[in-house]
């Protein structure tokens, strides 16, 4: 039996059972106490800049939350990366607002920063009102164009929820991603740089506004002698277990980071010569914690078994940690990755090597069919020839070695 090669999976540091079992120990076994406290000074050192981080239960509570932050309401309009997880979208939808969707530039495959002027001119035009905040996303940990985004916010006086929840230690001039906004989004899931089991948090830029979000976190309850509510709150504070998990994790975050830059780095040598293959590179200035590594397929590179592509309906989640989803008996969609990139995903998947497609952009999702979306074709593009390849902590360079051998062995 072939042993798997999962895409990225979070190691342990051996500590996590140290603050978990302090944790049972002390009874804190609740969604407050010491390894939360501890869990989000460790955090506010890593990022740095003054800011105040609340710990939360999921990446996409810290989405929702920073959003009610920033002062999204009922009718407003959000203007969100296209090319992402449902994650960055599906809240806006929470609180009643529309997700406005904003294409890719081709360097970073991140928010496109004229698209996002052209669209905030147009939604002012449209609606007389402008956008409530902006939304760009560190796609696969790669660093957004910040600074071009940020100018463009100041001037028209919308407010940034950087979605950071792929680019924990990735940095942009030296900065952490997810300091420069108003707000901004961290992940801990089991797949992420560091994990709780699952979780995330919230970067604040002050003390006030972070009480106000750990009021919203904590069901929003008003200071009487019993349960008092003049706000909606939100079920959303971190557990005090999954908290030690998560200081113990921060005790390897820098060697993950460093790992998986030495993994895209074989990736980027392994690949370099490869005609038809390009590695998904980061730019000047710009240190990507590289999450997945990511490479482009040319549609005019064939490879083994194409005309098997595409030949049955998938049963059942794909990969390890994909989750429950819903068998439609359907083959083929609008959207969808060629048939070289399904080929290559099925050949590696033989071998025990886990590879997924990019991001489905939203624009394209059935879902949102009919919100507000300004393309360029860059993501669409992207996603027909994109790859995802394992990443993790536990890959090592002999496993890099063997599946680039085996991605160059199944081209014809």
């Amino acid at each position: 039996m072939t042993n798997r090669i999962y895409l990225c999976l979070a190691h342990m540091s051996g500590k996590e059972m140290q603050y978990i079992q302090e944790a049972f120990d002390t009874n804190w076994v609740v969604p407050l106490g010491p390894n939360v406290n501890g869990f989000e000074k460790d955090l506010e050192e890593f990022v740095g800049e003054n800011k105040r981080v609340v710990a939360l239960s999921s990446g996409t509570a810290a989405v929702h939350l920073g959003l009610i932050a920033a002062g999204v309401k009922a009718g407003d309009e959000v203007l969100v990366q296209s090319f992402t997880f449902c994650a960055s979208t599906h809240p806006i939808t929470y609180i009643g607002a529309t997700p406005v969707l904003i294409d890719s530039e081709s360097d970073t495959w991140n928010m496109d920063p004229v698209l996002l002027e052209e669209a905030i001119k147009d939604r002012i035009a449209k609606t007389g009102k402008k956008p409530a905040a902006i939304v760009p996303v560190y796609l696969y940990g790669m660093p957004a164009k910040i600074d071009e985004i940020m100018a463009i916010a100041q001037k028209y006086e919308i407010p940034i929820v950087e979605d950071a929840a792929e680019g924990l230690g990735s940095r942009y001039k030296g900065q952490v991603c997810g300091t420069f906004g108003e707000f901004g989004v961290l992940s801990f899931n089991g797949n992420k740089m560091i994990t709780t089991s699952g979780g995330g948090a919230l970067i604040c830029p002050d003390e006030e506004k972070w009480r106000r979000v750990m009021f919203f976190a904590t069901q929003a309850r008003e200071a009487f002698p019993y349960y008092q509510h003049e706000e909606i709150g939100y079920n959303y504070r971190l557990s005090n277990i999954c908290a030690g998990i998560g200081r113990g994790q921060m005790t390897v975050l820098n060697d993950h980071i460093a790992h998986h830059r030495h993994i895209a780095e074989l990736y980027r040598q392994g690949f370099k010569d490869t005609k038809g293959i390009v590695f998904h590179d980061e730019l000047e200035g710009m240190e990507s914690n590289f999450w997945l590594n990511t490479i482009i397929l040319d549609e005019h590179l064939h490879v083994k078994g194409e005309e098997d592509a595409y030949c049955e309906s998938v049963k059942g989640a794909i990969g390890g940690a994909a989750g429950v989803v819903h068998s439609t008996g359907t083959i083929h969609t609008d959207c969808e990755p060629n048939r070289n990139v399904e080929a290559m995903r099925m050949a590696l998947d033989k071998e025990g090597i886990e590879s997924r497609p990019l991001w489905k952009p939203m624009h394209k999702q059935p879902v949102y069919a009919k919100v507000p979306k300004y393309v360029n074709g860059v993501s669409e593009n992207l996603f027909h020839k994109g790859l995802c390849l394992p990443s993790g902590p536990c890959v090592t360079d002999k496993d890099v070695e063997r599946i680039i051998q085996t991605i160059k062995g199944t081209i014809l």
